[in-house]
């Protein structure tokens, strides 16, 4: 029996997909949220193997509290799955500071600061699986999204090296790159006025934003679906490195890749001949 330890539990979205495939296969779970009385309903059928928790991932000191609570009721976190997180949409010249503040915070920094509340406590034991929510756009950047694609790409970064590091330890790691799903995260968009500060963008951005309203309820992905995908790649004898989910994102991301090496490699003597001449 495994002890799962999981951000952003809001009901409908990932976290809680998550929590129920755990519990079916007989493990115990630690599901976080803002809102953590949106999830009591659920968690009542489940009694201890449930441990439902309030947090605000952008506060370090809850963090540790959390970590701290899960570990003294089940003894340890053997997986970790950084899901919380959001999509704030925007120009890159016109985006408010304050938003694109808030974008890295929740995205990059909040899952810094879990992964180092959680590591010590893998690394005594020896073994362990993070789980890393990134994204589509973390692999090819989305038009409208450039500071939710760069906080994605930096996640990419900080996970590929993660992986190096704590191979050695007995600890893995999974990058999770997920399209559109029909999850709960395009639903606040419509109740948001549009905070572009730059008039140029303003109707790419107003586009950006009337896409994810009526995407709303009809993205093609099954979080089910998915997240059954990555438990299976888990119980591989060689797991993956990284996980696309969905068919226009593996469309869209394969393309883009292609396309990238392609460039690199017609410049290949360009970026050879820029080294000193080889002696001799």
């Amino acid at each position: 029996m495994k002890t799962w330890f999981i951000t952003g539990g809001t009901p409908g979205g990932f976290g809680s997909a998550y929590a129920d495939a755990a519990l079916e296969r007989g493990d115990n779970v630690v599901l976080t949220a803002r809102r953590p009385e949106l999830l009591r309903e659920w968690a009542v059928p489940h009694g201890d193997r449930v441990l439902v928790l309030p947090l605000d991932v952008t506060d370090t000191q809850r963090i540790e509290d959390a970590v701290t609570a899960a570990e003294a009721r089940f003894g340890g976190i053997d997986v970790l799955v950084n899901n919380a997180g959001r999509g704030w949409y925007g120009s890159v010249e016109g985006m408010p500071d304050d938003a694109v503040r808030r974008t890295f915070e929740l995205n990059f920094f909040a899952v810094v600061a879990v992964l180092r509340a959680v590591l010590p406590g893998m690394r005594a034991r020896q073994s362990g699986w993070i789980v890393n929510m990134s994204s589509v756009a973390g692999l090819r950047g989305v038009t409208g999204f450039g500071y939710y694609s760069a906080t994605k790409f930096a996640l990419e970064g900080l996970t590929e090296v993660l992986r190096e590091e704590v191979a050695p330890l007995g600890i893995r790691v999974l990058a999770v790159e997920p399209g559109a799903f029909r999850t709960r995260a395009y639903a606040g968009f419509a109740d948001e006025p549009v905070a572009e500060t730059v008039d140029a963008y303003r109707p790419l951005v107003e586009s950006v934003r009337d896409f994810m309203i009526t995407q709303d309820g009809n993205q093609p992905g099954d979080p089910v679906r998915a997240v059954r995908a990555v438990i299976e790649a888990l119980d591989e004898e060689e797991p993956p490195r990284h996980l696309v989910l969905g068919g226009a994102g593996y469309d869209a991301v394969v393309e883009r890749l292609d396309a990238t090496l392609a460039g690199i490699r017609a410049r290949e003597a360009v970026s050879r001949g820029v080294d000193f001449p080889a002696s001799g």
